[in-house]
């Protein structure tokens, strides 16, 4: 009986939550309401939302953050990545300004609070996930408030609770000629400069390029630096929530609804998944035969190039190959009939009765010309994009199909770029950093680039293609696609050049 009572609860501590379980407490719905154009994402959105939606909202975000990490490493300016991204972000993730009085505001603020929740979870399972999210996260909120306007800026600085001094009139009086060294020459129309106090842990960036007065362990802000405090604690706080969220990870373990999606995602971060549309992705006025897959072969990437060469030197190429470059063919063009006399021609050492037996059936089923399958109603199985050949069936001994950039070694994939025609080194040391840090998709684009650079530089001066119509290339037909149009910029007529963006 003594026993009993000593092991029985204290009534009174019995609702006392431990304070490293209390982050993990179940939400209770709080109705957001979106003041500020720019976010901290400081309160997770509690409200319901559809499948559809979570999984929508988190790929548009997704393909921001990935294009703003392609232009990082393209070394692109600060100013050259704002020009680049402002169609992608009015295309995927727009926010207008308060001063708009838009009746889209909340519409597209509850899209980007969501987003980025739902992103933090499927980034949140590594750390290099982590790390690689708070980086992107932090160049598309820095871009975001660089753009802001005074007013905007201002109102959301002040609502954010950074811990900092405004400085009295007596320390501006006392550090005048300090304070007006750091800040320079004034313009004519320039607003009253306004200056803040923290401590000088908080801005290091600025400390170090001597943008701040120091004093007493202080650092005295102009208003013209405040972006870099108000970046670096978005960073600061984005790190930790990061942290929190892994902790929380494994409570998801058992939603089977969130749980694929969220895998998906974090995948699709090697390189954003594309979805295809062959009526987006043709090319009028090309000559897509059988006859002529040789000579539009030199508008393939690597990876199509390669089974292409392979198919030719063995006349043969194994199950996954054939399936991977009979839809890569189905995408640019090739009609089942053409797909059929060039594969039968590739095949020469069989016999007809060979061919027909062990071959004919799977090229007509990838065009679903044959079989049941109701998933694929409609025109058979899509062409795959970079992110599926990155990471779904790497090839064996004696398979030609994945991508060279991640499945060869680096010495086989130097000899097959040498063997198209790359000798340029600086491109080879670039294509070699990037597999070392596993940027595949971007040693393919880097490739691109360097092939096509004398018609790139004519379609952005000529106008014929804007920056976001030579985004980063995430799919092997638009590779063909955007190479075909711009090796033909002469012969092919404005409305064909003149494409949507990918």
């Amino acid at each position: 009986m003594l026993r009993q009572e000593y092991n029985r609860p204290d009534p009174k501590r019995r609702n006392v939550i431990d304070y490293r379980k209390r982050q993990f407490v179940d939400p209770t719905y709080k109705e957001t309401e979106y003041p500020h154009r720019l976010n901290f994402y400081t309160t997770p959105p509690t409200a319901d939302i559809t499948l559809e939606q979570f999984e929508q909202w988190a790929i548009d975000r997704l393909r921001i953050l990935a294009e703003l990490e392609a232009c990082s490493f393209r070394n692109k300016s600060q100013l050259d990545t704002a020009e680049h991204m402002k169609p992608l972000l009015k295309k995927y993730l727009f926010l207008e300004a308060n001063s708009t009085s838009s009746s889209k505001l909340f519409e597209e603020r509850q899209k980007d609070h969501y987003s980025h929740f739902i992103l933090r979870l499927a980034f949140a399972s590594t750390e290099d996930l982590r790390r690689r999210f708070s980086r992107v996260e932090t160049m598309l909120f820095r871009l975001r408030l660089n753009e802001a306007g005074p007013s905007d800026r201002n109102a959301f600085i002040e609502s954010a609770d950074l811990h900092f001094e405004q400085l009295t009139e007596d320390e501006r009086n006392k550090y005048h000629d300090a304070l007006a060294a750091v800040a320079g020459p004034r313009k004519g129309n320039e607003e009253e400069q306004t200056w803040i106090k923290v401590d000088w842990e908080r801005v290091p960036e600025l400390v170090e390029s001597r943008r701040v007065f120091m004093r007493a362990g202080k650092a005295y802000v102009p208003s013209k630096e405040q972006s870099s405090l108000v970046i670096a604690e978005f960073t600061k706080r984005l790190d930790r929530a990061l942290d929190l969220t892994a902790r929380a990870m494994p409570r998801l373990d058992e939603d089977d609804r969130l749980k694929p999606i969220l895998n998906h995602l974090s995948k699709n971060f090697i390189t954003p998944d594309a979805s295809y549309a062959g009526s987006s992705s043709s090319v009028s006025g090309a000559d897509i035969s059988a006859r002529n897959i040789d000579n539009l072969s030199a508008h393939f990437p690597l990876c199509m190039q390669n089974l292409h060469r392979t198919l030719k030197r063995d006349a043969h190429l194994k199950h996954f190959g054939r399936l991977q470059y009979t839809l890569f063919l189905k995408g640019i063009g090739l009609n089942l009939e053409e797909c059929l006399i060039f594969w039968r021609s590739s095949f020469h050492k069989l016999t007809d009765d060979a061919f027909n037996k062990d071959y004919k059936y799977n090229v007509r089923h990838a065009y679903g010309d044959v079989g049941g399958d109701s998933n694929r109603r409609g025109g058979g199985y899509s062409p795959f994009s970079c992110q599926k050949i990155l990471t779904e069936h790497p090839p064996g001994p004696g398979e030609a199909h994945g991508c060279p950039y991640r499945h060869f070694s680096l010495e086989n994939l130097t000899a097959l770029l040498q063997g198209v025609g790359i000798s340029d080194r600086s491109v080879l040391n670039g294509v070699k950093q990037d597999k070392e840090s596993q940027k595949f998709h971007m040693a393919c684009n880097r490739v691109f680039e360097y092939v096509h650079q004398n018609e790139i530089k004519k379609a952005k001066e000529e106008s014929i293609m804007t920056s976001s119509q030579l985004e980063t290339i995430v799919h092997p037909n638009e590779y063909f696609k955007r190479s075909y149009l711009l090796k033909n910029l002469g012969k092919a007529n404005s409305e064909d050049v003149k494409m949507e963006g990918s």
